[in-house]
């Protein structure tokens, strides 16, 4: 009997509101470069979701979902780019994926889930870059949440399943600029990834992720680039969490990973200086659950990490100098389990941080790095990791650490 063709079994289903409301946006261009004029209020509830139920399948599964409020990007190439912009979301903003398998899955499960409050992307190559972003998000919901429920599946090809939730989102690129400016981020939202998955058997990869961050700034310019950058992000709603479970019956190779950030910026750069003035505040609780069971395994890891505020600035070139001040005052609670029978390897890690930051400059560079650094922390924070093996086991390893402040900086040679 001839084989089927293969087959791809895929849903995706996108729901963005742009311009929502009284939103307006002007776009010019001068002799000087680009000019960007962008106001955007959404005010209605932005919502996407879709179920698959799939029995068998010879080839892929996929499935992707995404709900954003505001959305702006934009590319400015061997030209200046100034730009100035506020996006002001205060409906609830919610993606859901479910997905009901059956039978045997030759393929690969791939699924994503995302749902964001403001998004901004600008990127600018061989010209400079003027920014002037405000990013604010009301009491509302931000939530995504998967489900993959196959108590009887067999899912021979693996999966990768992920989940998102950021409210406020400035991310930036540039080669061969310089770029300077301000970035303002506030949330008063409630940010909730779910990630959710049953299954019989599993003899390859799988791995669950869930991710939520209140604000997240980043910026990756390279190619004798150089930043000039004060970035002020508030936290203030009742939570930012993040869940994961993954459970199979017998997995090769499984891992669930959960990680919650209230406040996050991510600076790097090469081919010039780093001038980076950093202010975070969070009030909201920060939790980060990763729960992993399996009766028989070959390698499991639970893997959770929670952080209040989170500065990185990396500069591999020969200046950086950073201001920093991080103040949280809402707890975070970060949880890792593993329960399984008979099996061989088992990591379990959880880790919570009030306050981090990072800065590094390269050292064969002759670098020089200057800091200022202002913590406190006034909320509790707690890591705990569980591992359970009823039968017998190979390798466990186990570790939880909970910091309320952490400040490093260094200089190192580049490179492995």
């Amino acid at each position: 009997m001839a084989r089927p063709a293969p087959i791809r079994t895929a849903g995706t289903i996108a729901a963005t509101a742009l311009f929502v409301a009284a939103a307006t946006s002007a776009f010019g261009q001068t002799q000087d470069g680009v000019i960007v004029l962008n106001n955007q209020l959404q005010l209605g509830d932005v919502i996407a979701g879709q179920t698959l139920n799939v029995e068998g399948a010879s080839d892929e599964v996929g499935a992707d979902t995404a709900a954003q409020g505001n959305n702006l990007s934009g590319t400015a190439q061997d030209r200046d780019l100034q730009l100035t912009s506020t996006q002001t979301s205060r409906g609830d903003v919610r993606s859901t994926t479910t997905l009901s398998v059956d039978g045997d899955l030759e393929g690969p499960v791939n699924a994503t889930t995302q749902s964001r409050g403001n998004y901004l992307a600008a990127a600018a190559y061989g010209g400079d870059v003027a920014i002037e972003a405000t990013q604010d998000v009301g009491p509302t919901e931000v939530t995504a949440a998967s489900s993959l429920n196959g108590p009887s599946v067999r899912m021979l090809g693996g999966a990768s399943v992920g989940v998102t939730a950021i409210a406020n989102t400035t991310s930036m690129a540039a080669s061969a600029s310089h770029v300077s400016g301000i970035v303002i981020q506030r949330s008063e939202a409630g940010v909730r990834a779910e990630n959710f998955a049953e299954t019989r058997y599993i003899p390859a990869t799988a791995e669950f992720l869930s991710q939520s961050i209140a604000n997240a700034t980043a910026l990756n310019s390279g190619l004798a680039s150089s930043q000039d950058l004060i970035i002020r992000q508030r936290s203030a709603g009742d939570a930012v969490t993040a869940s994961t479970s993954a459970n199979a019956a017998n997995a090769w190779d499984l891992a669930g990973r959960a990680r919650a950030t209230a406040n996050q910026t991510l600076l790097y750069n090469d081919g010039g200086s780093v001038v980076a003035t950093t202010d975070q505040s969070n009030l909201s609780q920060v939790r980060a659950s990763a729960t992993v069971t399996s009766y028989d395994w070959g390698a499991a890891a639970a893997a959770a990490a929670g952080t209040g505020n989170e500065v990185v600035a990396g500069n591999n070139d020969v200046y950086l100098e950073i201001d920093n001040s991080q103040v949280n005052s809402g707890g975070v609670e970060v949880s890792a389990d593993f329960a399984g029978t008979n099996g061989y390897d088992a990591y379990v890690s959880a880790d919570a941080v009030g306050n981090s930051v990072t800065g590094y400059v390269c050292s064969t560079c002759q670098g020089n790095l200057i800091a200022t650094n202002n913590q406190t922390n006034s909320g509790p924070v707690s890591a705990t990791a569980n591992t359970t093996v009823n039968g017998t086991g190979r390798a466990i390893a186990s570790s939880a650490s909970a910091v309320g402040n952490t400040a490093t900086f260094y200089v190192s040679r580049p490179g492995p």
